[in-house]
């Protein structure tokens, strides 16, 4: 019976700021999802009015984006919502579309790694090979130059030692 009856929120309309706001979404990205056919705000003359329909579909569009899914995997799985059978269809198509998208996340985590770890071998390696024939190449070596020299050109006139007479 509850399913049947409204809520208050169903009810409830945003503006383009209030969404922006409460997503960290900006104002260009939302019309975007409107131009791709997306989101479908009513309009209040030049106003763009979303209800609860859109904020849940916003929702849904931008950790799709943050997954990693295209505009189109989030439209089609979009296009599946039915508040009849409570999405079940709508959520067996996303969670294979998820799955897949986890393995594909994970593999680029290990490849990710993988560039990280050849990439450090490679500096520690020239970074020895630095340090045995030209010190003064490596990283940090100008400055450390500049440091010396200038505590060794300080002011010549303090002498620390009195010369004997």
């Amino acid at each position: 019976m509850q399913s049947l009856m409204a809520t208050a929120d169903d009810h409830r309309t945003y503006s383009i700021r209030q969404l922006c706001r409460e997503f960290g979404a900006t104002a260009r990205a939302l019309r975007f999802y409107e131009d791709k056919g997306l989101l479908t705000p009513a309009r209040k003359g030049q106003t763009r009015v979303y209800d609860a329909r859109d904020r849940a579909r916003l929702k849904l569009i931008l950790r799709g984006r943050r997954i990693g899914f295209s505009l189109q995997e989030i439209q089609s799985m979009l296009d599946l919502y039915d508040r009849k059978d409570h999405n079940a269809h709508q959520m067996a198509v996303a969670l294979r579309q998820h799955r897949a998208q986890i393995a594909a996340l994970k593999q680029q985590l290990e490849d990710i790694e993988g560039a990280i770890q050849t990439a450090e071998e490679a500096c520690a390696w020239m970074e020895e090979k630095l340090a045995e024939h030209r010190p003064d190449l490596l990283p940090g070596a100008e400055e450390y130059a500049s440091l010396m020299k200038a505590r060794l050109n300080t002011d010549h006139t303090h002498q620390p030692f009195k010369a004997r007479a």
